[in-house]
């Protein structure tokens, strides 16, 4: 069973038809992992263990279901989608006692593709920010080197799946909450095109059109065997994308003729960031060339001032908006003493923007989206290092409750300078873990496309993995670096 743990969620599908371990096998080490690897890394905050043994027994004996990801562990965030009966705490206070009546249409669809859920993962106070710190959970640690972020919002589903516990997680991405996370952690990814995945039936959009869901994973064909399980719209979606010309499986590492690249090693507005990110991303344009693509340093000609103000206007507002969404759930407003500084700060900003701020901040990134939809008309992939820095210790981006929540903002975006624009643009972007710094910390580097063209990036990011492996690194704190009888054991029933 250690062995099977240390593979992906494909893999550990494919031992279960081949009758070589049981579901419920699979589930009960899962449990065993979290049971000992939990306490060091904080990643899961909510444990479901007895349905997830109920439905593993289910799951056996269900022979007709037999996809690429049926009877594999998984984890949910606890953000967006809900599981009925489960408590619902998006990292905050505030909504302690809450608890889901219905699943989410993405929680179906992964209960559908067979998945089994041990439970739910830590994240900051409504995903606001890219550290996973929150005041109701604690902090979680990167299984890489503990006293550094985990990156956020989806911090608790990339440590977990980093550190072994899980194959593949739920995550999801309104600034890179994805993206961030895979590349603090050493992990795939992708945030797909705006509408891909749905977000019903409680929402059409969330933040504006700034939110997409999907997983964190340790493959690219994980990443792709989940995206085949759940794209598609639900009722009522408000927009919507035609199938992909193949099942995104099956574009893994096929590229049909030579892409044309684009990379920078420098941010929108022409900034420098950390040697370790500039280096990843010549490596990766190195590798990229290696492999028969055309490579050119490039990037959009954008404002980047532009994109920092409108964003930040449009988050404020969601933060704001979000408040009100969650007072409906608790039956009252929040005091300010039930939420944490920086989003409370960054809720009274967004209730002073007038509408006609908010509507003319989404147009300046409507502009600003055709401006590098105007890019990738010549180029067909856009390369950029995942973040401006490698890992930060924990505690980089706490903010007093007297502070300036932009100025936390600023610190935030030189941290990840790359990943805002595609949640504006909407375009789909992947983070893969192709570098690592001399003393052992993941760097990642971001693949952007066209809107709608997961499938070139599951083709690149195929041929990537292939040429520069990482299936073989494993953090300090892991499945595969646990020394022998150094488990605790699970209270199993």
């Amino acid at each position: 069973m250690s062995v099977a743990a240390e593979l992906d969620a494909v893999g550990q599908a494919e031992l279960i038809r081949r009758g070589e371990v049981t579901p419920e096998e699979l589930v009960r080490a899962a449990i065993e992992n979290i049971e000992a690897l939990n306490p060091r890394i904080n990643a899961v905050i909510h444990r479901m263990y007895d349905e997830a043994l109920e439905t593993a027994r289910r799951a056996a004996a269900a022979s007709t279901s037999t996809g690429p990801l049926h009877g594999v562990p998984f984890l949910l965030k606890d953000l967006l989608a809900e599981y009925a009966g489960q408590p619902y705490r998006a990292g905050s206070r505030f909504l302690e006692g809450n608890v889901s009546t219905q699943d989410a249409e993405l929680t179906r669809r992964y209960k559908a593709a067979g998945l089994i859920t041990l439970g739910k993962t830590n994240l900051p106070e409504f995903a606001v920010g890219p550290a996973t710190e929150p005041l109701l959970f604690g902090a979680t640690g990167n299984p890489w080197n503990a006293d550094k972020t985990t990156g956020g919002s989806s911090g608790g589903a990339a440590a977990a799946v980093a550190a072994g516990l899980v194959p593949l997680a739920h995550a999801n991405d309104g600034g890179g909450s994805i993206r961030v996370p895979a590349s603090c952690c050493g992990l795939v990814g992708l945030k797909p095109s705006r509408g891909r995945n749905p977000l019903g039936p409680r929402y059409g959009q969330v933040w504006g059109g700034l939110v997409t869901e999907h997983v964190v994973s340790r493959s690219v064909r994980d990443s792709a065997a989940a995206l085949d399980a759940t794209h598609g719209p639900d009722v009522g979606a408000p927009y919507w994308f035609e199938n992909p010309p193949t099942t995104f499986l099956e574009s893994i590492g096929r590229v049909e003729r030579p892409l044309k690249i684009a990379f920078t090693e420098q941010t929108y507005g022409g900034d420098e960031v950390h040697e370790e990110c500039r280096a990843a991303v010549r490596h990766t344009a190195t590798l990229c060339e290696s492999l028969g693509h055309k490579v050119v340093e490039s990037r959009p000609p954008i404002d980047e001032d532009v994109l920092f103000d409108n964003f930040t206007r449009m988050l404020a507002v969601a933060v704001a908006a979000t408040l009100r969404d969650v007072a409906r759930l608790k039956g009252r407003e929040p005091r300010e003493d039930e939420i944490e500084p920086l989003v409370w700060l960054m809720a009274q900003r967004g209730e002073r923007i007038t509408g006609g701020e908010y509507l003319a901040a989404v147009q300046d990134l409507q502009v600003l989206s055709r401006q590098v939809a105007q890019f990738h008309e010549e180029f067909d992939v856009m390369l950029t290092p995942t973040l401006g820095q490698p890992p930060v210790p924990i505690g980089a981006f706490v903010t007093e409750p007297t502070g300036d929540p932009f100025e936390t903002r600023r610190r935030m975006w030189s941290f990840a300078p790359f990943s805002q624009l595609q949640n504006a643009t909407g375009q789909p972007a992947i983070s893969l873990p192709l570098h690592w710094t001399p003393d052992g910390l993941p760097v990642g580097v971001q693949a952007v496309a066209r809107l709608g063209e997961e499938h070139t990036l599951f083709g690149l990011a195929g041929q990537l993995e292939a040429a520069a492996p990482w299936a073989h690194r494993w953090p300090p704190i892991s499945v595969a670096r646990e020394e022998t009888g150094a488990r605790a054991s699970a209270p199993l029933q």
